[in-house]
């Protein structure tokens, strides 16, 4: 018998929509999806135990559901299978990964390549000398006219020095015999004695694979990577085929602050030895040479990064006809710089570790360098194992997205054989984004979310208006404030407090940002290679309107005379609140402290402005601007988006010859529902839904700045993507149809059949019922264990007859569902709000048939398996532990509630042009 339906009283609603016919191409089709389009993965062959059958099986699994490609990452293995390991590079292994790149390319997909095992680099062939490595310090104090013995490893030893009170000191290390013994008398003063000695660090490769273990590289030393490399070049050359599209550096967890080469090299880039200067490199509480001093040191570290370590491996790399994949977080060196280098600098975000500002340094370095992606290492730690939903990893993207990222690369699925009882082989810090978990069902839909999104956000250009200028030499001068390695400071995604939120570059990013103001960051390098043109500061990537210094003391003078450079050429450069004053390091202070002053009397300020707050100063045919930030960017004619006042809505946007991509994604609390600005004058806008992929012309108007104003409903939560243009296309899409609730909505109740069709561990009994519950809450323990789908079948009369559009809103839905009316796909919803548009669909007077999938989390079976005890965490190496770091368990978890649990409404839609 056909349900019966019951009307609630609800405020107005007002939805989007469009016709059938707004799906076609033109000018606002949607960009192609290629396969750099498609979400990837990392993918972990847990001891290299892989077979050609099982890699194509899985390879045609990931393409059919959506994904553009892998990244094969070798690590440790699971328990009983040694006998199928296969040994990192060697004829057998390199077999594998040929075969997997043939595959790959036969689905038009991708496949990426660590240039190591687990990470990061090191392995078998590092040496104890290449290995990395600190400096442990042993001080001795001579008195006057003593004698002083002492031996020490001449191969550890780095610098033997004496110190007098005065700082004139003796380099002790010159008479040390071939032993390394010493046998010295000192002079007729006190001296301090400094032993500085090279000890490895004991970091070796984390989660090796068989034939990946070893010590970690240096990472500073050109040479260490150089013979490092030479493996790989023996391999590749031993066993010809084809290559990975790329080779992968991991994020900075090297425990290095020395290298063999860092003395020489400290000397020839600072201009004096540094072993003359060891009491202020080890200062405690440093003055301010000793500041000077510690800077000059970690420059030179930074230096030998990027010039020495990243352009070998990079360079091997393309030399052997891939591209390369950098994720320079983490690391002790400016890493603007260092992700520049890269053809797809990767930045990531870590479980509660989330900033958009920080994830924008690779962004901004892809967009300085003109590279077209941006990676992210998407969804480690997102949440605890198996409670990770598509609504999460969705909402994590979205944050990717308005950082720039356009790349997005799970982390991650594991290889697992067929034969391997479920959950199969996992790695410990994943999503589970592999066949095995119940939210791989629904998953193609987001992955088509995602494709569209990154078709988008890979077209035209930044649209950035600011460069935002990284004044890094105030961070090397000071305390760093990190508690683990004061000595030398890293920036990475878990400590971004200390070197970024907690500085000024901080509080002015988070200004443009909140403002809708739209930047890049910049370093000190990038800025002395920029150029103008037309009065906008260029850079292979583009153009910007200007540049923003944030607050800062100390500034190179090779930047400095590079600001003013691009003034007197035509550009507008803003110094927020004053000038840098002064130059960083101690080497040939006193000269480059007077050709500083000499720079900045270059240039004459005006008096304030009217209200007192910003000074100008015209060099050649550009201007310099100081004071605050706001003043100077209206005076610059930078335009910020006013659409951000709106709590919770943010952007960003893409530049094209005729127009501009926006991507909006709102977080607020309560729906969106008016007329939204632009800070462009547009002759027409397309709404684009990267949920459904539909199109159609948006309503708009023009406001009296002659900017545009742009009809938009979203919800919390939502993603809506805007292609403006210029002037109205010669061939317009067809109108965009705003919808609204009319009347009351209509509960569908009734017989509910609900029969479970796939997952395990095994499928509960069909039942019937009335009222939409949890599964856990059918006193079924069959259905309390259960993880997988159920369809939810409902035969309803119409409320009404007639051809009209209705509104199918789910209610709650745990996780992500399927939903068909009259045989008709609606479509997939696996984020909340759990609604579909049936257009102009006719409801049959009687019996009418709502079908709906509901797919649940694994949390509920992976509990049922630890409370029973089932073995299932069977690997070598960390085996598998939980976000604390601890072996997993969920057997206490709760029950996490699963199904269809509705309301189930129907609410007419009524089409209107605002």
């Amino acid at each position: 018998m056909a349900s019966t339906v019951k009307r609630l009283a609800v405020l107005p609603f007002i939805l989007f929509g469009l016709s059938a016919a707004a799906w076609g191409g033109g000018p606002a089709a949607w960009p192609e999806i290629t396969r750099e389009c498609r979400p990837g993965a990392y993918w972990w062959w847990m001891g290299s135990a892989v077979n050609p059958a099982d890699l194509t099986r899985e390879l045609a699994r990931y393409c059919a559901a959506g994904m553009g490609g892998v990244h094969i990452v070798p690590i440790y293995g699971a328990k009983g299978c040694e006998d199928q390991y296969i040994e990192y590079l060697s004829p057998k292994w390199m077999a594998m990964m040929h075969h997997a790149v043939r595959e790959a390319e036969r689905l038009d997909m991708f496949v990426d390549m660590s240039l190591g095992t687990g990470w990061c680099f090191g392995g078998p062939n590092v040496s104890d000398e290449d290995a990395c490595a600190n400096i442990k310090v042993n001080a001795f104090d001579a008195p006057a006219d003593s004698r002083w013995t002492h031996s020490f490893d001449p191969k550890a030893l780095q610098v033997l020095a004496a110190f007098a009170p005065d700082g004139k000191w003796i380099d002790l290390k010159e008479k040390l015999d071939s032993n390394g013994a010493i046998t010295w008398r000192s002079d007729g003063v006190p001296r301090r004695i400094y032993a500085v000695l090279r000890r490895l660090s004991g970091r070796k490769v984390k989660r090796a694979a068989p034939g990946g273990e070893g010590w970690m590289l240096d990472p500073f030393s050109g040479g260490a990577v150089r013979r490092y490399l030479e493996r790989f070049t023996e391999a590749f050359a031993a066993n010809p085929g084809p290559r990975p599209r790329a080779y992968y550096h991991d994020s900075y967890e090297f425990i290095a602050n020395w290298s063999p080469d860092l003395l020489d090299e400290f000397a020839e880039r600072r201009g004096y030895r540094l072993e003359g200067e060891l009491p202020a490199l080890l200062a405690k509480e440093p003055d301010d040479h000793a500041a000077r001093v510690k800077a000059d040191y970690r420059e030179t570290v930074s230096d030998m990064m990027i010039e020495n370590y990243a352009p070998v491996w990079i360079g091997w790399s393309r030399d052997h006809g891939s591209t390369t994949r950098y994720q320079a977080h983490g690391s002790p060196a400016n890493i603007l710089d260092l992700y520049a280098l890269a053809d797809v600098p990767e930045t990531e975000m870590y479980a509660k570790d989330r900033d958009v500002l920080v994830a924008k340094f690779a962004s901004s370095a892809a967009h300085v360098a003109g590279r077209k992606l941006t990676a992210a290492e998407t969804g480690t730690w997102l949440k605890e194992h198996f409670i990770t939903s598509l609504a999460d990893v969705k909402k994590l993207a979205d944050e990717l997205f308005l950082a720039g990222v356009n790349h997005v690369i799970y982390h991650g699925a594991c290889y697992s054989p067929d034969e391997a009882p479920w959950p199969g082989w996992l790695f410990y810090a994943s999503t589970q984004m592999n066949p095995r978990n119940s939210i791989w069902r629904d998953a193609p839909a987001l992955n088509a979310y995602i494709a569209r999104c990154q078709a988008v956000l890979q077209a035209g250009r930044p649209g950035n208006d600011i460069l935002l200028y990284w004044p890094i030499h105030d961070l090397w001068n000071g305390k760093p404030g990190n508690k683990t390695d004061d000595f030398l400071p890293r920036y990475g995604v878990h400590n971004s407090r200390s070197w970024l939120d907690e500085r000024s570059i901080g509080a002015v990013a988070t200004l443009l940002w909140k403002r809708g103001y739209r930047f890049d960051y910049v370093s000190d390098r990038q800025l002395v290679a920029a150029q103008v043109n037309q009065g906008r500061a260029t850079l292979p990537g583009g153009e910007y309107a200007t540049v923003l210094v944030p607050p800062c003391n100390l500034m190179p003078l090779e930047t400095l005379k590079a600001l003013f450079d691009l003034a007197e050429a035509g550009a507008t450069v803003i110094f927020a609140d004053h000038l840098p004053k002064d130059v960083p390091g101690a080497g040939n202070l006193d000269k480059r402290r007077s050709q500083f002053a000499e720079t900045l009397k270059r240039v004459l300020f005006t008096q304030p402005t009217t209200d007192g707050t910003l000074q100008t100063a015209s060099v050649g045919s550009g201007r310099l601007l100081v004071g605050p930030i706001e003043a100077g960017l209206a005076a610059a004619g930078v335009d910020r988006e006013a659409l951000t006042d709106l709590e919770g809505l943010q952007f960003i946007r893409r530049t094209l010859d005729d127009g501009y991509w926006y991507f909006l994604n709102y977080r607020g609390r309560q729906p969106i529902d008016g007329w939204i600005p632009l800070s462009v004058d547009c002759g027409a806008i397309a709404i684009h839904d990267p949920m459904t992929g539909q199109i159609g012309t948006a309503a708009t108007r023009n406001i009296d700045s002659g900017r545009t104003e742009v009809y938009l409903r979203i919800e919390p939560g939502e993603s809506v993507i805007l292609r403006a243009f210029a002037d109205r296309p010669a061939t317009p899409t067809p109108q965009w149809d705003y919808y609204h609730s009319s009347g009351e909505p209509v509960e569908l109740t009734g017989k509910w059949k609900i029969e479970f069709i796939e997952g395990g561990p095994k499928l509960p009994h069909p039942l019937a019922t009335e009222r939409l519950v949890s599964w856990t809450e059918l006193e079924d323990e069959v259905a309390n264990n259960f993880a997988g789908a159920a369809r939810y079948t409902l035969v309803f009369d119409a409320p009404e007859t007639g051809r009209s559009t209705w509104l199918l809103d789910l209610g709650r839905v745990c996780h992500s569902a399927r939903v068909r009316l009259n045989g008709r796909d609606l479509g997939t919803v696996f984020a909340p709000p759990f609604r579909v548009l049936a257009d102009r669909l006719q409801l049959k007077p009687l019996g009418n048939v709502l079908e709906v999938e509901a797919t649940n989390l694994s949390a509920n079976r992976i509990r049922d398996m630890d409370r029973r005890g089932e073995r299932w965490k069977n690997f070598h190496d960390i085996n598998f532990v939980s976000l604390d770091g601890k072996p997993f368990n969920a057997s206490n978890w709760p029950l996490y509630d699963s199904g269809l649990l509705g309301p189930v409404r129907l609410r007419k839609q009524e089409s209107f042009q605002p």
